[in-house]
């Protein structure tokens, strides 16, 4: 079960479905939901430009015509905060923020490097995770959505997880019955390589774990494609070796045709 979500946005119409991802989630589980946007201390504020998300519950059916603001949390059992977080750098005060607050999960959108908002890139959004060491769950550039727009279903189904020997996956294993707990999916353990870690579910009984031969990343994104969500254990201490693991990630967040689940070692 997850007890708050932080939505990190840039106003920008690439964060529309990440947003949808967070209001769906907020309401399954009935949870708190921030929205987060980092306002350059010398520019105007942004009220307005902020997701509308009375219309949204409106179009899915959540919400009555003509709704007040108070009926977001006692129709739809959420609290929806608007947040403007004044710095002049934004990754440095999301992760200030973040790290003040500490959600159960982060949701955002990532557009790739060549987007007119690089501070949300694949590299940024996957830092965000690696400092707040916090769940964070990243719609890359080419991500199919596993929120229906239209009326807010959330149709997940099966969520893949690349497990290695380091990090280990295995506290990735509690964390993510967690977080999925409220959503009918069903977890596949991929290893890419000749002979896989050993994982146990909570009562000590292994979890299966199939294995694969070839490129790590072209592997890992061929069976992705056949996936509503890639759940995707990664180290969150600094250094060169976790450094060059994150490039893996950055990779895998770019190019996945599905969302990524980023989980934090050591959360």
């Amino acid at each position: 079960m997850i007890r708050s979500i932080a939505h990190p946005t840039d106003f920008s119409p690439a964060g529309q479905a990440a947003f949808e991802h967070a209001l769906a989630l907020a309401l399954v589980n009935r949870c708190p939901l921030d929205l987060l946007h980092v306002h350059n201390p010398r520019a105007d504020e942004d009220w307005d430009r902020f997701p509308h998300v009375r219309d949204v519950l409106q179009r899915w059916e959540k919400l009555p015509p003509r709704a007040r603001i108070a009926d977001v949390a006692a129709v739809a059992g959420i609290d929806v905060r608007k947040v403007e977080i004044r710095d002049a750098a934004p990754g440095d005060g999301l992760v200030r923020f973040l790290h003040d607050h500490r959600p159960d999960l982060i949701v955002l959108a990532s557009h790739g490097r060549s987007g007119p908002s690089r501070w949300l890139s694949p590299s940024v959004s996957i830092g965000v995770a690696r400092e707040t060491i916090l769940p964070t769950l990243i719609l890359g550039p080419h991500a199919r959505p596993f929120v229906d727009g239209s009326t807010g279903r959330i149709a997940l189904g099966s969520a893949l997880m690349p497990v290695e020997h380091a990090p280990s996956a295995q506290a990735a294993v509690p964390l993510l019955e967690r977080l999925l707990g409220n959503l009918e999916v069903t977890i596949e353990c991929l290893h890419v390589g000749p002979t896989a870690p050993v994982l146990r579910d909570r009562q000590g009984v292994p979890i299966m774990v199939h294995r694969a031969d070839g490129p790590v990343i072209e592997t890992l994104l061929e069976y992705a494609s056949r996936a509503r969500l890639i759940a995707m254990p990664m180290a969150a201490r600094r250094g060169l070796i976790d450094l060059l693991r994150g490039s893996t990630t950055d990779r895998v967040v770019g190019e996945a045709s599905c969302p990524v689940l980023a989980l934090p070692e050591g959360e």
